[in-house]
Protein backbone atom coordinates (compact mmCIF):
# COMPACT_ATOMS: atom_id res chain seq x y z
CA UNK A 1 0.00 0.00 0.00
CA UNK A 2 1.11 3.72 -0.61
CA UNK A 3 1.40 6.37 2.25
CA UNK A 4 -0.19 9.05 1.67
CA UNK A 5 0.68 10.93 4.45
CA UNK A 6 1.43 14.48 3.18
CA UNK A 7 4.78 14.54 5.07
CA UNK A 8 6.10 11.31 3.54
CA UNK A 9 7.73 10.89 0.29
CA UNK A 10 5.96 9.57 -3.14
CA UNK A 11 6.72 5.85 -3.23
CA UNK A 12 6.60 5.10 -0.13
CA UNK A 13 4.91 1.46 0.74
CA UNK A 14 3.49 -0.35 3.79
CA UNK A 15 2.09 -3.60 4.10
CA UNK A 16 -0.52 -5.17 6.81
CA UNK A 17 -0.62 -8.50 8.07
CA UNK A 18 -2.87 -10.53 10.12
CA UNK A 19 -1.34 -13.58 11.71
CA UNK A 20 -2.93 -16.92 12.20
CA UNK A 21 -3.87 -17.95 15.82
CA UNK A 22 -1.41 -20.83 15.35
CA UNK A 23 1.60 -17.71 14.98
CA UNK A 24 -0.78 -15.74 17.71
CA UNK A 25 0.10 -18.14 19.67
CA UNK A 26 3.78 -19.83 18.93
CA UNK A 27 5.62 -17.06 17.00
CA UNK A 28 7.29 -13.83 16.69
CA UNK A 29 5.35 -11.92 13.66
CA UNK A 30 5.10 -9.11 11.69
CA UNK A 31 2.02 -6.66 11.56
CA UNK A 32 3.14 -3.98 9.56
CA UNK A 33 5.96 -3.79 7.88
CA UNK A 34 7.05 -0.64 5.10
CA UNK A 35 9.62 1.37 3.47
CA UNK A 36 9.54 5.14 4.07
CA UNK A 37 10.85 8.31 3.04
CA UNK A 38 9.93 11.17 5.52
CA UNK A 39 10.40 14.93 4.26
CA UNK A 40 11.27 17.81 6.82
CA UNK A 41 8.97 18.42 9.44
CA UNK A 42 7.44 14.62 9.92
CA UNK A 43 6.09 14.09 13.58
CA UNK A 44 4.38 11.15 14.39
CA UNK A 45 3.17 10.55 18.47
CA UNK A 46 1.25 7.84 19.66
CA UNK A 47 0.01 7.65 23.08
CA UNK A 48 0.11 3.42 22.28
CA UNK A 49 0.09 0.85 19.51
CA UNK A 50 0.16 -3.06 20.43
CA UNK A 51 3.25 -4.04 18.96
CA UNK A 52 6.65 -3.71 19.11
CA UNK A 53 8.80 -1.57 16.47
CA UNK A 54 11.94 -2.20 15.05
CA UNK A 55 13.63 0.58 12.43
CA UNK A 56 16.72 0.72 10.57
CA UNK A 57 17.62 4.53 9.56
CA UNK A 58 19.06 4.43 6.02
CA UNK A 59 19.64 8.09 5.26
CA UNK A 60 19.16 11.26 7.48
CA UNK A 61 18.52 11.24 10.90
CA UNK A 62 15.33 11.74 13.38
CA UNK A 63 14.86 12.03 17.26
CA UNK A 64 12.68 9.49 19.17
CA UNK A 65 11.16 10.52 22.28
CA UNK A 66 9.94 7.11 24.67
CA UNK A 67 10.08 7.38 28.29
CA UNK A 68 10.07 10.65 29.22
CA UNK A 69 13.81 11.05 27.18
CA UNK A 70 14.73 12.15 23.80
CA UNK A 71 17.24 9.93 22.02
CA UNK A 72 19.12 10.67 18.27
CA UNK A 73 19.16 8.24 15.83
CA UNK A 74 21.42 8.62 12.98
CA UNK A 75 22.13 6.82 9.68
CA UNK A 76 23.00 3.37 9.85
CA UNK A 77 21.74 3.20 13.58
CA UNK A 78 18.21 1.06 14.54
CA UNK A 79 15.55 2.19 16.48
CA UNK A 80 13.64 -0.50 19.11
CA UNK A 81 10.68 0.95 20.55
CA UNK A 82 8.27 0.07 22.99
CA UNK A 83 4.66 0.90 20.96
CA UNK A 84 2.38 -0.04 23.82
CA UNK A 85 3.99 2.98 25.72
CA UNK A 86 3.98 6.31 24.60
CA UNK A 87 6.23 7.18 22.14
CA UNK A 88 6.82 9.38 18.83
CA UNK A 89 9.57 10.07 16.63
CA UNK A 90 9.92 13.10 13.99
CA UNK A 91 12.23 15.07 11.97
CA UNK A 92 13.40 18.50 10.96
CA UNK A 93 15.68 16.98 8.25
CA UNK A 94 14.13 14.01 7.16
CA UNK A 95 15.42 10.43 6.74
CA UNK A 96 14.29 7.83 4.97
CA UNK A 97 13.85 3.80 7.04
CA UNK A 98 12.61 0.42 7.01
CA UNK A 99 10.58 -0.97 9.43
CA UNK A 100 8.75 -3.45 11.04
CA UNK A 101 5.70 -3.66 13.83
CA UNK A 102 6.11 -6.78 15.32
CA UNK A 103 4.90 -8.75 18.13
CA UNK A 104 3.93 -12.77 19.68
CA UNK A 105 3.90 -14.37 22.80
CA UNK A 106 8.44 -13.87 23.64
CA UNK A 107 8.44 -10.37 21.70
CA UNK A 108 8.65 -8.68 25.54
CA UNK A 109 11.21 -10.54 26.38
CA UNK A 110 13.37 -10.25 23.25
CA UNK A 111 12.52 -6.53 23.42
CA UNK A 112 13.68 -6.51 27.24
CA UNK A 113 16.89 -8.10 26.08
CA UNK A 114 17.34 -5.83 23.39
CA UNK A 115 17.04 -2.62 24.91
CA UNK A 116 18.21 -3.52 28.13
CA UNK A 117 15.84 -0.43 29.66
CA UNK A 118 18.26 1.97 27.97
CA UNK A 119 18.66 3.68 25.03
CA UNK A 120 16.10 2.62 21.74
CA UNK A 121 19.26 3.29 19.62
CA UNK A 122 21.37 0.39 18.86
CA UNK A 123 24.67 0.79 16.35
CA UNK A 124 25.95 -2.35 15.10
CA UNK A 125 29.65 -3.16 14.26
CA UNK A 126 28.23 -5.08 11.13
CA UNK A 127 24.56 -4.09 10.77
CA UNK A 128 24.60 -6.83 7.45
CA UNK A 129 22.23 -9.59 9.16
CA UNK A 130 20.26 -7.16 10.69
CA UNK A 131 19.58 -5.39 7.41
CA UNK A 132 19.18 -8.79 5.01
CA UNK A 133 16.61 -10.16 7.89
CA UNK A 134 14.38 -7.18 8.04
CA UNK A 135 14.45 -6.70 4.09
CA UNK A 136 13.79 -10.35 3.65
CA UNK A 137 10.26 -9.67 5.51
CA UNK A 138 10.17 -6.29 3.49
CA UNK A 139 10.76 -7.68 0.57
CA UNK A 140 8.26 -10.80 0.76
CA UNK A 141 5.12 -8.70 1.36
CA UNK A 142 5.96 -6.22 -1.48
CA UNK A 143 6.29 -9.52 -4.24
CA UNK A 144 3.26 -10.70 -2.14
CA UNK A 145 4.93 -14.02 -2.50
CA UNK A 146 3.07 -16.50 -0.28
CA UNK A 147 3.53 -16.26 3.63
CA UNK A 148 5.11 -18.96 5.55
CA UNK A 149 4.65 -17.92 9.22
CA UNK A 150 7.89 -20.53 10.32
CA UNK A 151 10.06 -18.41 8.08
CA UNK A 152 8.92 -14.79 8.93
CA UNK A 153 9.41 -16.04 13.00
CA UNK A 154 12.68 -17.31 12.12
CA UNK A 155 13.51 -14.10 9.88
CA UNK A 156 12.45 -11.58 13.22
CA UNK A 157 14.39 -14.15 15.58
CA UNK A 158 17.47 -13.42 13.70
CA UNK A 159 17.22 -9.80 13.27
CA UNK A 160 16.87 -9.26 17.24
CA UNK A 161 19.56 -11.77 17.78
CA UNK A 162 21.74 -9.34 15.64
CA UNK A 163 20.63 -6.42 18.08
CA UNK A 164 20.95 -8.08 21.19
CA UNK A 165 24.49 -9.58 20.24
CA UNK A 166 24.94 -5.48 19.16
CA UNK A 167 23.92 -4.53 22.45
CA UNK A 168 26.44 -6.79 24.65
CA UNK A 169 29.17 -6.31 22.17
CA UNK A 170 29.05 -2.48 22.96
CA UNK A 171 28.02 -2.49 26.45
CA UNK A 172 30.48 -1.98 29.19
CA UNK A 173 30.06 -4.86 30.77
CA UNK A 174 31.08 -7.11 27.25
CA UNK A 175 34.39 -7.92 28.67
CA UNK A 176 33.14 -9.18 31.99
CA UNK A 177 30.59 -10.87 30.37
CA UNK A 178 33.41 -12.41 27.99
CA UNK A 179 35.00 -13.81 31.33
CA UNK A 180 32.97 -15.12 32.67
CA UNK A 181 31.43 -16.97 29.56
CA UNK A 182 35.17 -18.53 29.23
CA UNK A 183 34.74 -19.45 32.75
CA UNK A 184 31.13 -21.46 32.08
CA UNK A 185 32.98 -23.13 29.14
CA UNK A 186 36.05 -24.69 30.45
CA UNK A 187 33.58 -25.50 34.02
CA UNK A 188 31.29 -27.30 31.22
CA UNK A 189 34.57 -29.02 29.94
CA UNK A 190 36.04 -29.82 33.41
CA UNK A 191 33.28 -31.17 35.20
CA UNK A 192 35.16 -34.34 36.30
CA UNK A 193 38.20 -32.47 37.53
CA UNK A 194 38.09 -30.75 41.44
CA UNK A 195 36.59 -27.09 40.32
CA UNK A 196 37.76 -24.91 42.99
CA UNK A 197 36.87 -20.91 43.63
CA UNK A 198 40.40 -20.18 43.99
CA UNK A 199 41.58 -21.96 40.87
CA UNK A 200 38.62 -20.64 38.42
CA UNK A 201 38.73 -17.01 40.47
CA UNK A 202 43.43 -17.41 39.05
CA UNK A 203 42.26 -18.67 35.61
CA UNK A 204 40.18 -15.87 34.97
CA UNK A 205 42.65 -13.53 36.44
CA UNK A 206 40.25 -11.85 39.01
CA UNK A 207 40.16 -12.17 42.99
CA UNK A 208 37.52 -15.17 44.43
CA UNK A 209 35.53 -12.45 45.86
CA UNK A 210 35.31 -10.40 42.41
CA UNK A 211 34.97 -13.39 40.35
CA UNK A 212 32.23 -14.71 42.65
CA UNK A 213 30.00 -11.34 42.11
CA UNK A 214 30.64 -11.15 38.71
CA UNK A 215 29.68 -14.75 37.80
CA UNK A 216 26.61 -14.56 40.06
CA UNK A 217 25.48 -11.03 38.16
CA UNK A 218 26.43 -12.66 34.77
CA UNK A 219 24.83 -16.24 35.09
CA UNK A 220 22.22 -15.55 38.52
CA UNK A 221 24.44 -18.90 39.44
CA UNK A 222 27.16 -18.46 42.52
CA UNK A 223 29.96 -20.99 40.67
CA UNK A 224 29.17 -23.78 43.21
CA UNK A 225 25.75 -23.79 42.29
CA UNK A 226 26.26 -23.70 38.64
CA UNK A 227 28.95 -26.47 38.80
CA UNK A 228 26.55 -28.39 41.07
CA UNK A 229 23.86 -27.71 38.46
CA UNK A 230 25.78 -28.47 35.53
CA UNK A 231 27.14 -31.77 36.99
CA UNK A 232 23.56 -33.03 38.11
CA UNK A 233 22.64 -32.32 34.53
CA UNK A 234 24.85 -34.48 33.04
CA UNK A 235 24.52 -37.20 35.51
CA UNK A 236 21.10 -37.28 34.39
CA UNK A 237 22.05 -37.62 30.59
CA UNK A 238 24.30 -40.23 31.41
CA UNK A 239 21.53 -42.24 33.57
CA UNK A 240 19.05 -41.76 31.06
CA UNK A 241 21.47 -42.74 28.17
CA UNK A 242 23.98 -44.94 29.41
CA UNK A 243 23.76 -48.21 31.65
CA UNK A 244 27.00 -47.40 33.63
CA UNK A 245 26.32 -47.54 36.96
CA UNK A 246 25.58 -44.89 39.75
CA UNK A 247 28.91 -45.13 40.88
CA UNK A 248 30.67 -44.67 37.92
CA UNK A 249 28.57 -41.65 36.58
CA UNK A 250 29.45 -40.05 40.03
CA UNK A 251 33.09 -39.94 39.40
CA UNK A 252 32.67 -39.61 35.88
CA UNK A 253 30.52 -35.87 36.14
CA UNK A 254 33.11 -34.85 39.32
CA UNK A 255 31.72 -36.25 42.84
CA UNK A 256 34.34 -37.40 45.08
CA UNK A 257 31.90 -39.78 47.17
CA UNK A 258 29.01 -41.78 45.65
CA UNK A 259 26.82 -40.59 49.10
CA UNK A 260 27.55 -37.18 48.53
CA UNK A 261 25.82 -37.29 44.72
CA UNK A 262 23.25 -39.32 45.78
CA UNK A 263 22.41 -36.72 48.58
CA UNK A 264 23.10 -33.94 45.83
CA UNK A 265 20.67 -35.78 43.52
CA UNK A 266 18.09 -35.75 45.38
CA UNK A 267 18.41 -32.81 46.73
CA UNK A 268 18.04 -31.27 43.59
CA UNK A 269 15.40 -33.64 42.12
CA UNK A 270 13.52 -35.08 44.86
CA UNK A 271 14.41 -38.79 43.83
CA UNK A 272 17.57 -41.01 44.30
CA UNK A 273 19.87 -41.58 41.20
CA UNK A 274 18.50 -45.25 40.00
CA UNK A 275 14.69 -43.87 41.05
CA UNK A 276 15.70 -41.59 38.20
CA UNK A 277 16.56 -43.57 36.25
CA UNK A 278 13.88 -46.34 36.66
CA UNK A 279 11.37 -43.79 35.83
CA UNK A 280 12.58 -42.25 32.74
CA UNK A 281 13.12 -45.65 31.58
CA UNK A 282 9.72 -47.04 32.08
CA UNK A 283 8.22 -47.58 28.53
Amino acid sequence: MRSTDALIAPGSDYYIYTPSAQAQGLFLYPLIVGHFQYLPGYCLRRASLDSFLVMRVIRGGCEVDCGGRRFRAREGQVVALDCYAPHAYHTSGGWEAEWLHFDGPCARGYFDAVTGGDSPVISLKNSYRFEKNLHKIYTQFREAAPVREAMLNNYIVNLLTELLVGREEASPGARSAGIIEDSVAYINGHLAQELSLEDLAAQAALSPFYFSRLFKKETGFSPHQYILAARISSAKFLLQSTGGSVKRICFTVGFTSESSFCTAFKRETGLTPSEYRARVMEP
